[in-house]
């Protein structure tokens, strides 16, 4: 696997870069970059990784992301269908702004919001549908229209309210280039076990260490306990499950890889913060208001 650390996407020539994703899936590899990242999902559903916060992903979400912050997008699609996935990403460097602007009183909301997404910043359901329409509108703008236009979303989102920081407050990045190949390789073994019993000897052999020495790195880099990680992938799961399709809540409780119904509610309502029938009342009211 090459290394996903050194990703400079923005020619030296240019102020910042917009482009159109189409692929049958996101990228799948846990990464980070020195730019800042604003990404629309156009198609395509899966589970979302950014710092230490795990959530599924779908049709019109929109997150910015700031320097360094690792994240993943890991579709649900394995592949063969043509543009099972397409977002929007715009990508820009802190330098866009100069050695000074920042400090300028004018730009000071626009200062506190590139500092807020250093943490990820999910967009609330009120703003999505007017920061699409921005984002899409710039794909056809270039030159110096196209700077005015990005600084028009950044001034907006600054302003609004209904912004949702993704990261905890006490998250701090610490992989190094091994580590994200190692991370990758976890990832990537629960998505597709987590739906039964895994035991930590798999994932020491996956990462050739002792079950003890990966359960203290597990912890360092993810901010949380492997037990608490895939209790969060598997009520991610269970999240999906109640809001795409017909399934109920023991449907749910055991397709996410959960022994008993007891044990499912009493996650979900930590993770989650609501009962799984609370929840998916929640997002058909959310759901509607957004149409």
């Amino acid at each position: 696997m090459k290394s996903p650390l050194h990703k400079s996407p923005i020619p030296d020539n240019h102020a910042y870069i917009i482009k159109m994703l189409e692929d049958d899936i996101f990228d799948p590899t846990w990464h980070y970059h020195s730019e800042y990242q604003l990404f629309l999902v156009l198609k395509g559903k899966g589970t979302r990784f950014i710092g230490d916060h795990i959530k599924p992903f779908r049709v019109g979400d929109i997150t910015f992301t700031g320097p360094d912050l690792p994240h993943l997008w890991k579709s649900d699609q394995k592949g063969g269908c043509e543009n099972s996935s397409q977002g929007v990403v715009i990508y820009f460097n802190e330098d866009l702004f100069g050695d000074s602007l920042l400090e300028k009183e004018e730009f000071i909301k626009i200062r506190q919001l590139l500092f807020k997404s250093r943490r990820g910043i999910d967009l609330q359901i009120p703003v999505l549908k007017k920061v699409k329409s921005m984002m899409i509108n710039l794909l056809n703008c270039n030159g110096f229209n196209g700077v005015i236009k990005l600084l028009e979303i950044l001034h907006f989102l600054s302003e609004s309210e209904h912004l949702t920081t993704i990261a905890s407050s006490g998250y701090t990045n610490t992989l190094r280039d091994g580590d994200t190949i190692r991370m990758n390789k976890v990832y990537d073994f629960v998505l597709k076990n987590f739906d039964r019993k895994i035991h930590l000897e798999e994932l020491s052999e996956i990462t050739n260490m002792t079950t003890s020495s990966f359960s203290r790195y597990f912890k360092i880099h993810a901010n949380k306990t492997f037990s608490e990680f895939l209790s969060e992938i598997r009520i991610g799961h269970a999240c999906k499950l109640l809001i795409e399709s017909k399934t109920n809540v023991s449907e749910a409780c055991y397709r996410s890889g959960f022994q008993t119904i007891s044990n499912f509610n009493r996650q979900f309502k930590r993770i989650a913060k609501k009962t799984p029938k609370a929840y998916k009342k929640a997002f058909e009211s959310s759901m509607l208001s957004y149409i």
